[in-house]
């Protein structure tokens, strides 16, 4: 599968669940839709991700990307209910870093 670099790297901060490396990925004024909440810029996406990480520990395993709509569909696993699932990962990307993110089931 042929990723953007910025998306392989964020691929590869969730599975060593780094953060910090997560979080710059994205540009400062990035946008992230997960679970109906809003995350507005780096900071805010820094402390989602590492609350998440800690709480459910997620692994992502990409199993297709859409180049033209920049789609991931990944496999999810972890310590949450109902694990794994597959979700959607809906990217806008600027300058080689993601601008905004919306994850669906």
């Amino acid at each position: 599968m042929n990723l953007p670099n910025i998306i392989s790297e964020l691929v590869k901060a969730q599975t060593q669940f780094d953060s910090h490396a997560y979080a710059d990925c994205f540009t400062e004024t990035a946008v992230v839709f997960d679970e109906g909440k809003t995350h507005n810029g780096k900071t805010e996406i820094q402390n989602w991700i590492d609350t998440a990480n800690k709480e459910y520990k997620t692994v992502m395993k990409p199993l297709d990307y859409n180049e033209k709509e920049n789609i991931l569909s990944a496999e999810i696993s972890g310590t949450f209910p109902g694990s794994p699932v597959v979700l959607k990962y809906h990217f806008e990307l600027s300058d080689g870093f993601i601008e905004s993110l919306r994850i669906t089931g």
